[in-house]
């Protein structure tokens, strides 16, 4: 058929298998659809043969695809982590890539390094040793026929994690200290990294995706629909620790007596926002109390931009020209972006036409007159910048081998700040999600534009190394939200549901090669989110080029025999393994049975509640059975009393331990007991999503403080910390040392 032709030319799916031996159709009206997003006229028979023809002749016609891959062994000694000297490989590059293999005979290749060296011509089968990078590589056939590319120069494998270590996990919004205004900001996660390495032997922290929200009224507070996903946000700036902060009622207006009212004026303003910011704090410290986002950043903001009248020392000032310097184009457009914002609101397809180009004459005029406001975004995103470097250097002080786990979401928001500066990267028209499977029969739509994956290629995956680039700069590990997104995504139609979509293809070789690439240079490690349902021979590639996968206890069985948990001995060592996430039942709401009765509340259930409890039962019941054979338990075996819930919860991670893997992640709600989930997909105004500060059993938020001394946290990381292979360093107990209050 020809349209099933065209579609397989640029990698568009006419049918998947959402289980071993079924196949489901797609409909022909996403196929057209995606073709269309991907620059391919396919609306009628005569537009489906002349692209199919034409498709087919440049086919025929390339002496090269956009971008080429070689791979090269790792060295015998890990590079160091500075990128001036992880840019050379120590082993030749293996030049057995298809593409280049696929050559004419006697084709001669030059290659223009990333540091601007030219090879000399030789012929396909002599490429000689090449450094790590992305360089230029130029072919000229016998007949005459040239061709360019991007040729990526990447490790096999990426660094290779610690024999064992363990981390937390933790949601930075919802972690407050008594410093924090209204949410956790990198103040408090510099403290909990320091504080967690030095006192615990934690190896890591892993947090929530830290880019830059959209704004609004109200903020939608989901850190995976971002508006960049390249800078971080300036909601989780902590005021107090930006070095001009200090000086905000020191100015001189140049006559002495004004810039003394002045000051005056701003001395008062301090006081009055330090005060706000105490009753909001305080006010989130109550029980069934929310995080208020937008509230917080109305205060923060007022406090930055008064910051930003305090003029900049000569070395402030030279290290944020560096910043500006190095950030470049990519920088200019964030900050355009936020001060059109500020004035035509956050959707950028409604602004004025001139506008919504981010390289018209129009965009250049107002970047102008709003320099001042350009200005002052750039600032914001040096200065969190210059934290989230606090965070992992305090980290990394503090002797974890790992340091912070950053995330990366799959995508964007529509009307955000990286959609309108890259969107010739974006496919128009068309939202990522998932098709339909046993968590969701009508399939999800997540709202997210998916990345062209030619327009990737043709630029070498230029948005993707700077993305990439930008996370591993203050990370010692990424996790990467949806892995399987770098081999294909689901894309459903504009104003379709997410049954009426299909799914379009990566060149997953180059993706991983820029990662492994990015990640090399960087001296971090990288942890794939691939749970749930995985194409075949994923997890194997991914595995293969070093990428940690996701295990989850509750849904690790023994799913192609007895249906029955999985032994510890069985599970995959190459993993992050824990007891939950973001998106699933806190450990206590799941032992109690709470996270079913929570979704019959919200009305989310599709069978009949008591079927739900006694499925829900009779799971948890086969997992401490397996706890209690194992010796875990330590006779608490049932029981529904808080002590046994917390034996329980004791228990699940003395298994964890038991399992080969080679990272262990502690969920910090469960250390204290909370119940109830950050997230709760399938809702949005029905649950308060992103939106809850840590809370004890009884809901009652838990301060950072509070947390260093409780001794319910204190003897579950002493669990964690029986083998002592799972743990760092450890420095003084008691009280004043970070240990249980007595």
């Amino acid at each position: 058929m020809p349209l099933s032709r065209l579609a397989a030319l640029h990698g568009v799916a006419t049918s998947y298998s959402p289980s071993p031996g079924r196949t489901v159709a797609v409909p022909d009206t996403a196929v057209v659809a995606a073709l269309a997003a991907l620059g391919v006229a396919a609306g009628t028979p005569n537009a489906v043969r002349d692209s199919l023809a034409a498709g087919e002749a440049k086919l025929r016609e390339r002496l090269l695809p956009p971008t080429v891959v070689c791979w090269t062994q790792p060295p015998a000694t890990p590079r160091a982590a500075d990128p001036a000297t992880a840019t050379t490989a120590t082993t030749a590059t293996t030049a057995a890539d298809s593409a280049l293999a696929a050559l004419p005979a006697g084709t001669r290749l030059s290659v223009r390094t990333e540091q601007g060296e030219t090879l000399a011509s030789v012929e396909r089968e002599r490429l000689p040793r090449l450094p790590l990078g992305v360089h230029e590589l130029e072919a000229t056939a016998p007949d005459g026929r040239t061709a360019r590319a991007h040729l990526v120069v990447a490790p096999t494998r990426l660094p290779a994690p610690p024999d064992r270590t363990y981390g937390l996990l933790v949601q930075v919004y919802s972690l407050l200290s008594r410093r924090s205004w209204g949410m956790g900001d990198l103040g408090d996660l510099a403290e909990l990294t320091a504080w967690a390495g030095r006192a615990l032997g934690a190896g890591f922290v892993q947090v929530n995706p830290m880019h830059a929200a959209v704004p609004g009224a109200p903020t939608d507070p989901s850190p995976y629909r971002p508006s960049s996903r390249r800078y971080p946000d300036p909601v989780y700036l902590r005021v107090e620790d930006i070095p001009e902060f200090a000086y905000v009622d020191g100015r001189d207006g140049g006559d002495g007596r004004d810039g003394e009212d002045e000051g005056d004026r701003d001395r008062v303003r301090v006081r009055v926002l330090l005060e706000r910011a105490r009753r909001l704090r305080e006010s989130v410290l109550d029980k069934d109390a929310l995080i208020d986002r937008d509230a917080v950043w109305e205060l923060k903001r007022e406090a930055l931009e008064l910051v930003r009248d305090v003029p900049l020392g000569p070395g402030r000032r030279a290290a944020y020209c560096d910043f500006l310097a190095e950030e470049g184009e990519a920088l200019e457009d964030h900050a355009t972006w936020c001060a059109l914002a500020e004035v035509y609101g956050p959707d950028w397809p409604r602004w004025p036409q001139g506008l919504r180009d981010p390289r018209s004459a129009d965009t250049a005029r107002a970047r102008v007159e709003l320099m001042d406001r350009v200005d002052f975004h750039s600032r914001l995103a040096w200065l969190t910048d210059a934290q989230l470097a606090t965070a992992q250097r305090s980290a990394r002080d503090a002797g974890m081998a790992v340091g912070l786990v950053h995330d990366l979401a799959v995508g964007v928001h529509p009307g955000g700040a990286d959609a309108w500066a890259q969107q010739e990267y974006f496919a128009a028209g068309m939202s990522v999600g998932a098709p339909p499977d046993a968590f969701s029969d009508q399939g999800q739509g997540w709202g997210l534009p998916p990345w062209r994956p030619d327009r990737l290629a043709e630029s070498g995956y230029a948005p993707y190394r700077r993305l990439l680039r930008a996370l591993f700069r203050h990370a010692g590990a990424l996790r990467i939200d949806h892995v399987m997104g770098l081999f294909r995504l689901w894309w459903i139609p504009q104003d379709r549901p997410a049954t009426e979509g299909t799914y379009v293809r990566y060149d997953a070789e180059a993706m991983l090669a820029i990662l492994a690439l990015e990640a090399s240079r960087a001296g971090a490690l990288v942890i794939g989110e691939d749970l749930g349902t995985v194409e075949p021979g994923v997890r194997e590639t991914l595995q293969e080029h070093g990428v940690l996968g996701t295990s989850v206890l509750w849904f690790e069985r023994d799913w192609d025999g007895t249906g029955l948990p999985l032994p510890p001995d069985h599970w995959r060592a190459d993993c992050l393994a824990t007891a939950t996430t973001h998106d699933l039942p806190p450990t206590a709401s799941r032992l109690t049975g709470d996270h079913v009765e929570l979704r019959d509340r919200l009305g989310l259930l599709t069978r009949p509640v008591g079927e739900e409890r006694a499925e829900a039962a009779a799971d948890v019941g086969e997992w401490l059975a397996l706890l209690a054979r194992l010796g875990l338990l330590e006779g608490a075996a049932g029981g529904v009393s808080e002590q046994s819930q917390e034996a329980q919860i004791q228990a699940v991670h003395r298994f964890l331990l038991r399992t080969p893997a080679r990272l262990v992640g502690v969920w910090i709600p469960d250390a204290v007991g909370d119940r109830r989930p950050q997230n709760l997909p399938g809702t949005w105004d029905q649950y308060p999503n992103w939106r809850l500060p840590v809370a004890d059993a009884e809901g009652r938020p838990v301060t950072l403080e509070e947390l260093a001394a409780s001794p319910r946290l204190h003897a579950l990381i002493e669990v964690v910390r029986e083998d002592r292979t799972a743990g760092g360093r450890g420095r003084g107990r008691g009280p004043g040392c970070g240990g249980p209050a007595e």
